[in-house]
């Protein structure tokens, strides 16, 4: 098949000389730097951002703290959830325009676009909507003694924190941008964007959709730039959260950046070296189609997926060769290609790391199947199977947030526990079997803040998702986001 014929509107978008997204209005930046924006499967400059300055962040951020202490304030928590219902209908109105600019910035298989990225962000921002007339306190009776026959009691109510620093990775941008807007705004908070330098359109698209939908001027800003352009975002004294969404050393450096402002409240969703536990009883038939799907989405490059396989001894030799049989059968081609399975890394920087990686395992003749640099334009990688020769390996250890997967058998369950854990992360993990009670029994000693039974890497907006160890702090989703986004006050009574 051919590639998908871009949209106009995609064209006519990515040929703009896009600024920054300030109070409802693009501004352009302080400095004429621009970053290009590179097509991955082409490596050709599709479109160009500017690159922010202190000045270009105290704009946004005066902006959202404007919104927040008058237009936002003043708009109900009815109201709120109205318009955030709004912008979900749009998103599925311009649906097709928002995954073909994932798909163009980000190299993301186009099907992947349309019905996980901008679907799931329409699911995600309808679910906050409905949280909106919903976050309440409470009332107690105090046991303070009366002295002179006067009485207390005593309430709770969350108030919002107010400026939220939004910073948001390359990988899912569209999707998890709204996870930030669709907590920030649903509990008052208004927001100040910061995408990756590599994966900005879509973000400033619906930040120009939420405009359309209603929500106030200054409530949603986006300023585009590089790593110091966040830093200035966290230092500025009228932000007070940050969430943050990326790799384990930057969310470290971040929490430590947001307890020097001002002990600054912070949530990161770091990255995993997530493990899938397939047991003795898996029928490896039924399970090897979902559990590939799981790992290889966007090539791997999603921080839930699983990176390492622990293989009952019994099944080992019987999923190596399934697997990569399974494997070499992934078509690889074009990302905009509707038969596509797999498409390129998404930028240049990361595919030199992962190819990083694959010399170590090629040197180390660890490569079951995979592990090459596909020739020609385009950053393409082969979907890869390694052998590991134990837990210590840095193979094992260390995240490649890619197409590359680690197997490794056990014989116990008390050997499987001690390697699943062997591991600073702590992001999600998965078991694979018919056996519910052992199931049952494995999970309360498995380290991860997500685990899975027969499925692995699916997020639902009920559920909480975050990590534990080094994978992250705090949690999104379920109504565990409204601790993060707002303030509880406590009222004392005396009468």
């Amino acid at each position: 098949m051919s590639d998908v014929q871009i949209l106009e509107s995609v064209q006519q978008f990515m040929a703009r000389q896009h600024g920054h997204f300030i109070h409802a209005e693009h501004v352009s930046a302080e400095s004429a730097e621009r970053i290009e924006l590179v097509n991955p499967a082409t490596e050709q400059v599709v479109a160009s951002i500017v690159s922010g300055s202190l000045g270009d962040v105290e704009k946004a951020v005066n902006s959202a703290y404007d919104a927040f202490q008058h237009a936002w304030a003043n708009t109900s928590p009815y109201e709120r959830g109205l318009k955030l219902n709004k912008l979900a209908d749009l998103v599925e109105e311009h649906a097709e325009e928002l995954a073909q600019l994932e798909t163009l910035t980000t190299g993301k298989l186009i099907n992947i676009s349309r019905h996980l990225e901008a679907a799931q962000t329409a699911v995600f921002l309808r679910y906050f909507a409905g949280w909106a007339t919903k976050i309440n306190g409470q009332t107690m009776q105090p046991s303070i003694p009366s002295m002179n026959g006067e009485k207390y009691t005593a309430c709770t109510m969350r108030q919002p924190v107010g400026v939220v620093a939004g910073i948001v990775p390359w990988n899912f941008a569209l999707m998890i941008g709204a996870w930030k807007i669709g907590s920030a705004l649903t509990t008052g908070c208004t927001i100040v964007l910061k995408p990756s330098e590599f994966a900005a359109l879509s973000l400033l698209r619906l930040a120009e959709l939420a405009i359309e939908a209603g929500i106030p001027a200054g409530v949603i800003n986006v300023v585009t730039g590089k790593g110091d352009t966040g830093q200035h975002l966290i230092n500025s004294l009228l932000v007070k959260k940050v969430s943050f969404t990326g790799s384990v050393p930057t969310g470290i450096a971040i929490g430590k950046q947001a307890m020097v402002s001002d002990l600054t409240r912070v949530s990161l969703e770091l990255g995993g070296k997530n493990a899938a536990a397939i047991l003795e009883d898996a029928n490896l038939d039924e399970i090897l189609p979902a559990l590939l799907q799981a790992t290889f989405v966007h090539q791997g490059q999603v921080c839930a997926a699983p990176e390492r396989f622990f293989v009952h001894q019994s099944k080992y030799d019987e999923l190596i060769n399934k697997a990569a049989g399974a494997i070499q059968h992934l078509k690889i081609g074009s990302p905009m290609d509707e038969s596509s399975m797999f498409g390129p890394l998404s930028n240049k920087p990361h595919f030199e790391k992962v190819k990083h990686y694959l010399n170590l395992a090629q040197q180390n003749n660890q490569v079951i199947t995979g592990g090459k640099v596909l020739n020609g334009t385009g950053y393409f990688v082969e979907p890869t199977l390694l052998k590991v020769s134990g837990v210590d390996d840095p193979l094992f250890i260390e995240e490649t947030f890619g197409p590359v997967v680690d197997v490794i058998p056990f014989e116990s369950d008390e050997e499987l526990l001690e390697m699943m854990n062997h591991s600073r992360f702590g992001l999600t993990a998965s078991i694979w079997t018919n056996d519910l009670s052992k199931a049952l029994r494995l999970i309360p000693q498995i380290e991860a803040g997500s685990v899975w039974v027969n499925m692995h890497t699916f997020l639902d907006p009920s559920v909480p998702f975050g990590g534990v160890k080094a994978s992250g702090l705090g949690r999104e989703f379920s109504d565990a986001f409204i601790d993060d986004y707002t303030e509880l006050k406590s009222v004392m009574i005396r009468y």
